[in-house]
């Protein structure tokens, strides 16, 4: 799949990767997918319209704040040939007409109080002050069906408020992961699947590990970029 991104913005990184790993493999017991799914701060789209490519059934729709990213991403659904739903602004203030049964997000989740880049697409795309954790939490429990689903990651170090704010919100944790650059170091991402009405035990995943010892790419994430199968563009528009 091609897609155009911003040449001095914010990039897609290998996050969004996992993430679309860790989806899809919650998708496969589902035999027919045909259901509402929006991807929140999608930037250019790569998360969503990966989630179309490979469950072609699926009602796709997008929320993103910044009209950079919106062209990239009407691009991206041009050369493509799909086509979404686009609700451009601030995801916290949009009104939703209709309720989704799948909410997808690789959110911004670096605290705030991290020293921050003076590039504002990126400063927006980053630092989670723009779009808070239990704020993003809610409103997706309001927009989802009775058994929605919601999957994302998150920084591993706010395991602790993640869980609570999911089940403080009705949300119950099915599956989680985490990610670890190497072997024997701490997480630094946490991938979750949380559902609406749902009294599931929850799976915790084997780690997917990025790099090897040496520092070379480990086979499960070569595993995983393949899958992926994305080729970007920079670009300025």
């Amino acid at each position: 799949m091609l897609l155009y991104q911003p040449k001095d913005g914010y990039c897609y990184n290998s996050d969004t990767h996992i993430l679309l790993s860790f989806i899809a493999n919650i998708f496969k017991k589902y035999k027919n997918l045909n259901k509402n799914i929006i991807d929140i701060g999608s930037g250019v789209g790569v998360l969503g319209l990966s989630l179309k490519r490979d469950f072609c059934k699926l009602k796709l729709s997008f929320s993103e704040i910044q009209n950079e990213f919106v062209n990239f991403l009407q691009i991206n659904l041009n050369i493509n040939k799909q086509q979404a739903y686009i609700f451009e602004g601030n995801f916290l203030d949009t009104y939703f007409e209709f309720k989704f049964d799948i909410v997808v997000s690789n959110p911004p989740f670096y605290d705030k109080n991290v020293l921050k880049t003076p590039n504002t697409n990126k400063k927006i795309a980053r630092y989670n002050d723009n779009l808070p954790l239990n704020k993003l939490i809610k409103k997706s429990y309001d927009i989802l069906t009775n058994d929605g689903k919601f999957i994302f990651c998150y920084d591993a170090k706010q395991i602790d408020d993640i869980f609570y704010l999911l089940m403080t919100n009705g949300f119950n944790i099915e599956v989680v992961q985490f990610v670890h650059a190497k072997k024997n170091t701490n997480a630094k991402l946490v991938l979750i699947y949380a559902r609406k009405n749902s009294n599931s035990k929850t799976d915790i995943l084997s780690p997917v590990v990025c790099f090897d010892n040496l520092g070379n790419t480990s086979d499960s994430m070569k595993y995983i970029y393949a899958k992926s199968n994305i080729h970007s563009i920079k670009a300025t528009i």
